[in-house]
């Protein structure tokens, strides 16, 4: 009978393209016990699909818990994507992070080295260390939508430095514009047009480079603008966590960003 539940779910959802029908069907599929992890996440596509993300968002944490544990960290994927939707910025971020400690407490991935993922339906493997990339870039573009674009700019600097490419070089460049600081950005976007990062090849990421090169001179202004510093939102002990992730991943950089230094050095001339 569990069996029969998801069938007719794909079959209201694939073939006859009723999207509620199949809404109610994957409500019986979770209360039956029937393939839960698998019906919560189809069933959370289509409420999206149907601006119904707050239903999905109470969906996923009210029944999450009937899932094993080898399912919570697709579960988090999936909320993280429906807080992006609904503007919900705050809950990304703290999610986020909490994937990040996650990672540095050795329980991501459920203490595999690599995991498999799927794209376009083709599967591939995903390295711990990409995952961290991915995850700092998610939480980099959360922090802009903020207008935290100094919080961004630590978080994306880490993420290039673990496992850099051109659509996270694009970001930080355009924290830095935000934040007036207009050569260093000129210099993060030439990188890229100089085919010096990964995914450079890229003809979207190249094309966003140029447009956000030329948008450096009309933005420039004639001084430098101080940053946000109360905005900063990076807590001692998730800063520490990436720093342990850094010596391992990135050993022969800076033991400091430049951007932590700028921070401490504000700190005094504002205490002065």
């Amino acid at each position: 009978m569990k069996t029969s539940f998801m069938l007719f779910t794909k079959s209201h959802q694939l073939v006859e393209r009723d999207q509620e029908g199949a809404i109610v069907w994957f409500w019986k599929a979770i209360n039956a016990g029937d393939r839960v992890e698998s019906a919560l996440k189809d069933m959370a596509v289509v409420m999206k699909q149907l601006d119904r993300t707050e239903e999905a968002i109470e969906a996923i944490k009210s029944f999450r818990c009937l899932c094993p544990k080898s399912a919570q960290e697709s579960l988090d994927n999936v909320l993280i994507d429906l807080f992006k939707k609904c503007g919900k910025v705050d809950e990304q971020i703290g999610l986020l992070k909490q994937k990040l400690r996650m990672i540095y407490r050795g329980e991501a991935f459920n203490g595999k080295p690599t995991k498999t993922a799927r794209s376009h339906g083709k599967k591939f493997q995903v390295s711990v260390r990409q995952e961290t990339s991915r995850i700092l870039g998610n939480l980099g573009w959360a922090y802009m939508q903020k207008s935290n674009f100094m919080a961004a700019e630590v978080v994306y600097k880490k993420a290039q430095m673990i496992d850099p490419d051109a659509n996270k070089a694009n970001n930080l460049a355009l924290c830095l514009m935000k934040q007036a600081r207009y050569n260093e950005a000129c210099s993060v976007l030439q990188h890229v047009l100089n085919g010096e990062v990964p995914g450079s090849e890229d003809i979207r990421a190249r094309n966003k480079a140029r447009e956000l090169l030329m948008e450096t001179e009309t933005w420039r202004p004639t001084s430098e603008l101080l940053p946000d510093l109360p905005g900063l939102d990076l807590d001692a002990d998730f800063v520490n966590g990436l720093e342990k992730l850094m010596n391992v991943w990135a050993p022969n950089r800076s033991k400091r960003l430049p951007i932590f230094e700028q921070i401490e050095n504000f700190r005094d001339q504002i205490a002065c």
